[in-house]
């Protein structure tokens, strides 16, 4: 007998030795009447989770160019505390891109954890006029002691 894709065999854990980028509880107002939280939303949070480590690499100012792949694997409930983690997984000459992880944890006192998104988004660096930008060479964003 195979497994249901949404199923596990054994329960799942926030990821160990990473921090989450943020964390949110979405609202009633988030969800439809049946209390599923609408997918916009979602969206919207993963685009802010994103661009945490891009701002922190650019230095600065980015703007979302791309959703390369967005994959909702299980629905969000109203009352679910969700976990948004990202790494970047390339960084071009004006370009960074991101890939963010999103964890329900459900059912707080009995530690249901539940993947629920995950997806890949690319941001670019922009100047104050708006247009993209070469990113800061790495070193010149080390803090020295």
């Amino acid at each position: 007998m195979t497994q249901p894709e949404n199923q596990t065999l054994s329960p799942l854990r926030l990821p160990e030795g990473k921090m989450p980028v943020l964390r949110m509880m979405p609202s009633p107002a988030d969800a439809n009447v049946y209390g599923d939280v609408f997918g916009g939303w979602i969206m919207a949070q993963v685009d802010v989770a994103g661009s945490l480590p891009a701002v922190r690499r650019a230095n600065g100012r980015v703007a979302t160019i791309a959703v390369n792949s967005f994959l909702f694997k299980n629905p969000v409930f109203v009352g679910d505390l969700l976990s948004f983690y990202a790494d970047i997984v390339k960084v071009g000459n004006t370009s960074i891109t991101v890939y963010v992880e999103v964890y329900a944890e459900r059912n707080r006192l009995q530690t249901n954890v539940v993947k629920v998104t995950e997806a890949t988004l690319t941001y670019v660096a922009t100047g104050p006029d708006r247009k993209p930008r070469q990113l800061p060479p790495l070193e010149s964003l080390l803090i020295e002691p």
